[in-house]
This record gives C-alpha cells, structure tokens and sequence, in this order.
C-alpha cells in the first residue's frame, strides 16, 4: 500500500513538473532521496516519463499526424508545408541531444545528482528564464520559427541532463531568447520532447518491472500531464513564465537551507 502511495505521488510530481519548467529530474531525485529518501530505480524512473510521453501524445495527436504527413510529402514529393518543415526541425535538432545524451549519461548521473547541484541548477536557471522572458520580444511564431532557432532550442536539451536545469526550462529560455512567442515556444518544446523520452524508454523498456504500483505511477503521470499541458497553453495567452522562475528560486533556497541545517 506503501509503494503505491508513494507511486501515485511519484507520478503525479512527474506529470505536474516534466511539462512545467521546473525539473522533473530534480524534484524526483529531491522527493525520492533527499527528503523522504524513498529508493527509485531508473526504470520507473522512465515509466513516469512513459506517463507524460502518452499525455503529450494524446494531446498533441493531431499536430503528431499532420507533421509526420507533412514530413513525408516534403521528403518524398517536395511539398512545403509547415507542418513538413516543423518535423524535419525536430528530427535534426533531436539527433544530436540524444547522442550527446547517451554519451554523458552515467557520468551525469554519478557526478551531478547532488543536492547542492540541483538546488544551483534550479536557481540559476530560474533566474534565467525570469530575466530572459521578461526582456525577450515575440517576433516569432511555431509557423515563422527558421531553422537556427528550431536547432539551438532543440539543441539545448542537452542541458535537461543535469538534475534541476529541466529540459522545459532550457529549451523555453532558449528559445524566449531568440523572440519566439510563449505559446509556441511550449508547443514547439512539448512536440521536441517526444521523440527523445521515446527513445529513453525503448532503451529502459526491458528493465520494466510490471506490478501496480508501476502502473499506478504511469497512469498517475499520464492524467496529471494531461491537465498541465492544457493549463500551460491557455495560461500563457495571457500570462509569462514568472512565476515558474520564482518558485524555482524558492525550491532552490529551500534545499540549501536544509543541506546547511542537517
């Protein structure tokens, strides 16, 4: 009964965190070890992220289906379409962040998941995203995105790898950056998500252990990231990305103060 609490809160902290660009990495590796010291392994780790991979699928269904057409016709039959140009974005931005990924992956792990690190990487990042945001004009949209800025911001997950930097948070930092509008930097950062947390549970889909508990923690994962991507993309119509920076300033605070305390 234990482990299945602790699942649903698991996955509900995925779902809410992954698609918010606030890191789920740190505040799964804050939850599980560093305040309650709950054991995860990386295996469920990733069937949490399974989770909010099918609610990004299911959301974003349509867009899915209309860029892998348009991909085709433009490989196949030369037709330029957005859709066609999107996809082909993401596919070149998508495979060097995953190579680099898989390169770096085990001494990220082994160096970089510490408290301190996560607490600085959320702080920094936080501050970042609040003085980039605010200062960034929107001159672009998800159909006048250009190549370079599609790349730089896909490129830019690399970054998510270090616990508390959040793959969100990198990819809409960059691309506020280079003045792309908030909700198509979303968009374009949930669409760009997909392909790589698909290939991270391909990779991990063997070590799956099966029993309710994981089942709770994916379903949980999938229905909380659901109702964030809906939220998110109605919210930022009208509102920014600051309150995202200062709570992760607040989280970043708070675990230095504990650190120090204990």
């Amino acid at each position: 009964m234990i482990q299945i609490l602790q699942a649903a809160i698991l996955g509900a902290v995925q779902g809410f965190t992954e698609l918010l660009p606030i890191s789920s990495s740190g505040h799964l590796y804050l939850l599980s070890e560093f305040f309650f010291q709950w054991n995860i392994s990386d295996s469920f780790d990733i069937a949490l992220h399974f989770g909010t991979l099918l609610a990004i699928c299911i959301f974003f269904f349509k867009d899915w289906i209309n860029l892998i057409k348009g991909g085709y016709k433009l490989a196949v039959k030369k037709e330029k379409t957005t859709e066609g140009k999107i996809f082909w974005y993401i596919v070149a931005a998508t495979i060097p962040a995953g190579i680099i990924g898989l390169i770096f992956e085990h001494f990220l792990e082994d160096y970089l998941t510490q408290p301190l690190i996560v607490a600085t990487a959320l702080i920094v990042m936080g501050i970042l995203l609040y003085v980039v945001d605010k200062n960034s004009k929107s001159e672009y949209t998800y159909e006048t995105m250009s190549f370079k800025q599609a790349f730089l911001i896909g490129i830019s997950q690399v970054l998510a790898f270090i616990p508390g930097v959040s793959r969100s948070g990198a990819t809409i930092t960059v691309g506020r950056a280079l003045k792309v509008d908030r909700t198509s930097v979303a968009k374009y950062t949930f669409l760009l998500s997909t392909p790589i947390i698909f290939a991270a549970t391909l990779l991990k889909i063997f070590e799956f252990q099966f029993s309710v508990a994981f089942f709770v923690g994916v379903l949980v994962s999938f229905l909380v990231g659901l109702l964030v991507i809906k939220f998110l993309m109605e919210f930022l119509k009208k509102g920014s990305f600051k309150i995202f920076a200062i709570y992760r300033v607040i989280l970043g605070l708070i675990v230095y103060a504990v650190f120090f305390l204990r």
